[in-house]
Formats: C-alpha cells, sequence, structure tokens
C-alpha cells in the first residue's frame, strides 16, 4: 500500500468536503440559497434539505481546485472531484429525506461513503489509487467525519 497516495485522497476528501462546512460557518447566512430552492416533495420532505446550498457547491469545488496540486491531479479533475463529492453528499441527503430522516439528522456511513466512494471510483484511473489506498482513505475520512461530528453536534436522540 502506497501511504503517501492514501494521504493525499484523505487530503482531498477532508478539502472538498469541509469547505462547504467552513465557508457556513465564515459566512453565516449569507449566500445561501438552497440548493433544492426549497422543493418541497409529494412525501412532504424537502428534495434534499436547507443545508445543501449553492454556496455550498460552490466552496466544494474551489477547494478541489485548490488541494489539487497537493494531490498531484490538475485543477480540472479536482474541480470533477468536488463535483463528484458533491453529487455524493446531495444522493445520502436526497436518500435521507425519502427515509424521513429529519434535515442535518447525522445516519454513520449513509453520510460518510457516497461522499468518498464516488470521486474516488470515478476518478479512480486518474488518481492511480488501487482499491486498499481508496479503502484506506474512505476508513480515515469515515472514523474523522464521525468524531468531528460527535463532537461538534449534540446529542440527536430523536433522528427521524
Amino acid at each position: 500500500m502506497q501511504f503517501w497516495l492514501v494521504n493525499e485522497l484523505l487530503l482531498m476528501l477532508v478539502a472538498v468536503n469541509g469547505a462547504p462546512v467552513v465557508i457556513a460557518l465564515l459566512a453565516g447566512r449569507r449566500w445561501n440559497a438552497p440548493l433544492d430552492a426549497g422543493l418541497v416533495l409529494r412525501d412532504g420532505y424537502r428534495l434534499l434539505g436547507p443545508s445543501k446550498t449553492v454556496r455550498g457547491l460552490i466552496a466544494a469545488i474551489l477547494a478541489g481546485v485548490l488541494a489539487a496540486p497537493l494531490a498531484d491531479i490538475d485543477q480540472i479533475h479536482g474541480a470533477i472531484f468536488g463535483c463528484l463529492a458533491v453529487t455524493g453528499d446531495l444522493a445520502s441527503s436526497f436518500l435521507k429525506r425519502r427515509l424521513g430522516y429529519s434535515a442535518s439528522c447525522s445516519r454513520p456511513l449513509l453520510d460518510q461513503l457516497p461522499e468518498c466512494l464516488l470521486p474516488l471510483l470515478a476518478l479512480q484511473p486518474v488518481l492511480g489509487a488501487g482499491l486498499p489506498e481508496m479503502l484506506a482513505a474512505t476508513v480515515a475520512f469515515t472514523v474523522i467525519d464521525l468524531m468531528l461530528t460527535r463532537a461538534t453536534r449534540p446529542a440527536q436522540p430523536t433522528c427521524k
């Protein structure tokens, strides 16, 4: 296993998935237009939820562009990495809404795996990573995200 490559993949995952959170903390409610424009589906739940914003999408893409040289990929693929990570995150939000979970409700693995695996698998040839490196980066990111979620969010006894 190439541990330097695992570190590069982890850096990309943390950068693109952390950027929307950081920009939300810095900007507050400014520029937080929801990606779903408030659309409520027949099931009574939002398409994605209020925390999925245009600002977050842009932040993830820019983070991918900025982190790309550190991961030894070009900036176009860094932007694509950011888009794919957000797409995975949006897919998990869509699924959580359909399952009736409230917005920002933490669901271990469902919150981490799509946003990790989609960019890693789709860009595998560009990243030059094998299955061991991708799995190690995914596990590391999941552990980091779960620890940060537990440390920064109050307990959610009723998450439905």
